[in-house]
């Protein structure tokens, strides 16, 4: 990496200076940045050539002083080339280390990354589900494409990861591995808790995403409408597996719960809540956030239903569910013969309790929040926006309101 770079010995008087010797110094400076180097030597001021950066004379005293500064600027451009030949970093304060041999400890990019990664790996199941890993681990592997397509590098210290990085990098995420902008966002915010950690490490003194604006593409996310949902609870199915499947599918509509967080249901999760009914009381899998929902007839009748079943028994479970891969087959296979045109999945049945079961049904937005498991209710505001149908009742009720005036 070419770099501006420069020396100059001058004498630097201590505070204070009236008179006699001072010491001489050899400034070093890096693309605006300096560093000290203190030469051990000392002269009179007005035997010192400032611009020239050398003594003014011809005594042997004199040359013999002259000499020995040539030498020491001779050896420390040796130290700058040797740095450029190694691809590493240059800077006043590396190339002051290198020559007195006090090399400080510089931190990388992937290095955080993977530390990190190792870290977390070590804590899935407890703090982290297995799906945040691989999203890290995804952060990764592009990142390393990113050093080496863009940077011919196959690591960077972290001090040089700056705003132009961060632009560039984004610009990778969504050129060369085709993200789209919410996919590309997501690898970037995951970089930016890297980079705080390497904030609160004090390996870097500032954020490079300092002014770099980050925002969601608005996208329509689908979800059952009560029609749709009808359908489906009304056909009846003669094989066991898409019976079951019909029946977890249900659950998660009807309570709003994650494939995950049904599949490590337990029997000892529900339980009598403040009106005397039954609710499941559980922690989100994947925040780790605590979710209390009341059960509703349709999910209590499917509790029942599954209760001694060999599967649930045997393994502490509310429900059989099957594969996450399976589930998602199967679902494919129940929209056709219950004749909806649409392609569900695990992740509609959510989307639907947050819409058509709750909100459409004028439950507030708070209670939905809760029971989601939402940190932050700008979360849930996202299922509300979707919600034409629901805007289209509200103002008609308004429309006669204003009617009988």
């Amino acid at each position: 990496m070419k770099t501006n770079f420069t020396l100059l010995f001058y004498l630097k008087k201590p505070k204070n200076y009236s008179n006699g010797v001072a010491p001489i110094y050899l400034r070093i400076t890096v693309e605006g940045n300096r560093a000290e180097l203190a030469t051990s030597r000392e002269c009179e001021p007005d035997q010192w050539n400032a611009k020239a950066g050398h003594l003014i004379g011809t005594k042997d005293d004199i040359k013999a002083l002259n000499a020995y500064l040539d030498k020491m600027k001779a050896e420390v451009y040796v130290t700058h080339s040797l740095l450029c030949a190694e691809d590493a970093e240059i800077t006043a304060e590396t190339i002051k280390c290198r020559f007195l041999g006090k090399e400080e400890k510089t931190h990388t990019l992937c290095e955080a990354i993977k530390t990190h990664n190792k870290n977390m790996k070590a804590l899935v199941g407890k703090d982290y589900a297995i799906g945040t890993l691989k999203r890290f681990e995804i952060l990764e592997r592009h990142v390393k494409g990113f050093l080496t397509s863009k940077h011919h590098k196959s690591d960077l210290n972290i001090k040089y990861v700056n705003y132009d990085f961060i632009s560039g990098f984004d610009h990778y995420l969504r050129t060369a591995q085709n993200n789209s902008t919410n996919t590309a966002v997501k690898h970037l915010k995951n970089l930016g808790k890297i980079i705080r950690i390497c904030l609160s490490k004090k390996w870097i003194t500032t954020d490079p995403f300092f002014g770099y604006k980050l925002k969601n593409k608005v996208v329509h996310r689908e979800y059952l409408t009560a029609d749709e949902l009808r359908k489906i609870e009304e056909k009846e199915f003669t094989t066991t597996r898409l019976s079951q499947v019909k029946d977890v599918f249900l659950f998660s509509c009807y309570t709003g719960l994650s494939y995950a967080d049904v599949e490590k249901l337990r029997p000892s999760d529900i339980s009598d809540g403040v009106d005397g009914e039954r609710w499941i009381f559980t922690y989100r899998k994947k925040t780790g956030t605590r979710a209390a929902i009341p059960l509703l007839t349709i999910v209590a009748n499917i509790v029942d239903k599954y209760k001694d079943h060999p599967y649930c028994v045997s393994h502490d479970r509310v429900l059989p569910v099957s594969s996450n891969q399976k589930m998602n087959e199967y679902l494919v296979e129940i929209a056709a013969l219950s004749q909806v045109n649409k392609k569900i999945g695990n992740r509609i049945a959510k989307r639907t309790f947050a819409t058509t079961v709750t909100l459409m049904n004028g439950v507030p937005i708070e209670s939905v929040s809760k029971m989601l498991g939402h940190t932050n209710i700008r979360t849930t505001q996202l299922y509300a926006k979707i919600l034409d149908v629901k805007v289209s009742s509200d103002m008609a009720l308004l429309k006669k309101k204003y009617a009988l005036i």
